[in-house]
């Protein structure tokens, strides 16, 4: 069967709901995975994705920052979550469907975006950001690997040369530096998890998922960073038979996300 999955920043689902039901009745996922709802769970507008298909959700919010939750056309028959680094701070959450061939459990996550200057003794956000990868990395290196799993979300950092616009000018930025780069490399090898996205667009074309709200026309100056990802475990390695990027999303109005979600398709 074919499992239709979308990961998207939605930047505020109160803000965006007319996006998100848009994006289900265009898209028809089985399952959506959002990042900074930036709400409470009891706030979250389960009723209206409800009926738009969507029963079966799993929140896990926080007061005006962060926040992620999962919206399924099919029962969720497991759900929790892990708090990383001592913080309560909403940023991760894993649902389980069962599927064909047994259960599938998503991880979503939404790692800490790390402030603005890449140097963790004078910047308490961007050591927040790497001690987050540190904990991902030795939970990961814990996990069975032969589970059907899959890692969603925004991981706010662009690994390769070609997701990002210019990698010579953004090798001191952070989300692109070498360190955090490193961190993420090793998070994704503790778990042999594959870079879905990067399984069928080659490493040396160009691949977005987040363009600034700064530029005045986005789309043609296509100054965008890739830091939304999907991850398989080993034992859907070759599950994805489709990924794309919905570039025209980041455009919907009114007032769009910066991020635009991404698209993949699993035969299980």
């Amino acid at each position: 069967m074919t499992f239709k999955l979308i990961t998207w920043n939605i930047n505020s689902v109160r803000l965006r709901l007319d996006l998100v039901k848009r994006l289900l009745e265009e898209y028809q996922p089985d399952l959506l995975c959002l990042q900074e709802i930036k709400c409470q769970n009891d706030q979250f507008p389960g009723a209206e994705i409800a009926a738009a298909g969507y029963p079966h959700i799993h929140v896990r919010g926080q007061k005006a920052y962060h926040g992620v939750a999962a919206v399924s056309r099919h029962p969720i028959v497991d759900a929790g979550q892990r708090a990383f680094c001592g913080k309560d701070d909403a940023r991760h959450q894993h649902v389980t469907l069962e599927q064909n061939g047994g259960p599938v459990t998503v991880h979503n996550f939404y790692v800490p975006a790390g402030g603005d200057e890449p140097d963790p003794a004078i910047n308490e956000k961007f050591d927040h950001k790497l001690k987050f990868l540190n904990e991902m990395t030795d939970w990961f290196s814990q996990m069975t690997k032969t589970r059907r799993e899959v890692v969603v979300g925004d991981l706010n950092i662009a690994p390769l040369e070609n997701d990002v616009w210019s990698h010579k000018q953004l090798l001191k930025v952070v989300s692109h530096t070498p360190i955090e780069v490193e961190h993420l490399d090793r998070a994704m090898a503790a778990g042999n998890w594959h870079d879905a996205m990067r399984q069928h667009v080659p490493a040396d074309e160009k691949l977005y998922t987040w363009w600034s709200y700064r530029a005045k026309d986005w789309s043609a100056a296509d100054k965008g960073r890739r830091l939304d990802h999907v991850w398989l475990s080993p034992a859907l390695g070759g599950a994805c038979q489709k990924i794309e990027v919905l570039r025209d999303v980041r455009g919907w109005e009114p007032k769009p996300s910066d991020h635009a979600p991404v698209y993949a398709e699993l035969e299980l």
